[in-house]
């Protein structure tokens, strides 16, 4: 997997945190290239990483052997447009753009192109990341095998055989995070008013959140039983459990999710067209 050559096209938040953590697992510098269209941009990417960099895509694309898209949902299509020419030799496309679907970028780049549609999330910047993957049928067992290795670099991926699916991925990981961070700043909104200064809220608040997450990750048990054993009869914590119950925090839950997984939907339609 070292020896293929990796064209990242866009130079963002994503695309560093990708390149960062594929450094970091061994893979060679002088694989990986990448271009924006601002030279602070490549000045401060090739500084950071040593690897190529330039503003011609086609040029980067076309002795690539995988493509990433990393540029925002709304400018995929002039940029697919754009490097079409330069993928004749056809190598493996795999987009980390929102909503944009392997269909319409089928139409952009070429019917034949093997393609990798991503749904990561912003924890992939300090490779705790976690991606939903879902290949079309050009793409083949070793190109499969490319992409797992590529945004498993900075956290775990789940492959799906329904591309429809990735609209639920959206809703619990892609903006997953952003769950945690408003239950993070309720419970250090709620401890303030309990008397707590605001940087013991936040430190207790954060450590919590992640040993939470750190226990549930590696625990032989599920989420609920965790819960349970935390959560003894006639105790403080039952006393909270039950207050999110009776206000219905499973429903919250699962509405905003759904309301996520609706608009993914309609933004995967408007941007596709």
């Amino acid at each position: 997997m070292n020896n293929l050559k990796l064209a990242f096209i866009g130079a963002g938040n994503m695309a560093r945190a990708i390149i960062g953590g594929l450094l970091a697992k061994g893979y060679p510098a002088g694989y990986i290239s990448a271009s924006a269209t601002r030279q602070e941009t490549l000045d401060s990417v090739s500084k950071q990483f040593g690897i190529q960099v330039g503003t011609d895509n086609r040029a980067l694309a076309q002795v690539a052997d995988v493509v990433i898209l990393a540029v925002k949902p709304q400018m995929l299509k002039a940029v697919a447009l754009e490097l079409a020419p330069a993928l004749a030799h056809k190598p493996l496309i795999i987009s980390v753009a929102a909503g944009i679907t392997t269909g319409s970028m089928g139409e952009w780049l070429g019917a034949d192109q093997a393609i990798v549609r991503s749904m990561p999330n912003t924890p992939s910047q300090v490779q705790t990341g976690a991606a939903g993957l879902f290949a079309n049928a050009n793409t083949s067992t070793e190109q499969r095998q490319a992409a797992s290795h590529i945004l498993g670099a900075v956290g775990v991926v789940q492959w799906l055989d329904d591309e429809s699916l990735l609209n639920a991925v959206t809703a619990v990981s892609g903006s997953g995070p952003a769950y945690f961070f408003l239950m993070m700043e309720a419970m250090m909104d709620a401890a303030v008013d309990l008397g707590l200064s605001r940087e013991c809220a936040a430190e207790l608040t954060l450590q919590t959140a992640l040993g939470a997450a750190l226990l549930a990750k590696n625990s032989d048990v599920d989420v609920a039983e965790l819960r349970r054993r935390v959560t003894s009869p006639k105790g403080t914590t039952e006393q909270a459990i039950r207050s999110f119950e009776e206000d219905g925090l499973r429903t919250v839950v699962r509405r905003a999710m759904q309301a996520c997984a609706d608009r993914s939907l309609e933004l995967s339609e408007q941007l596709g067209r």
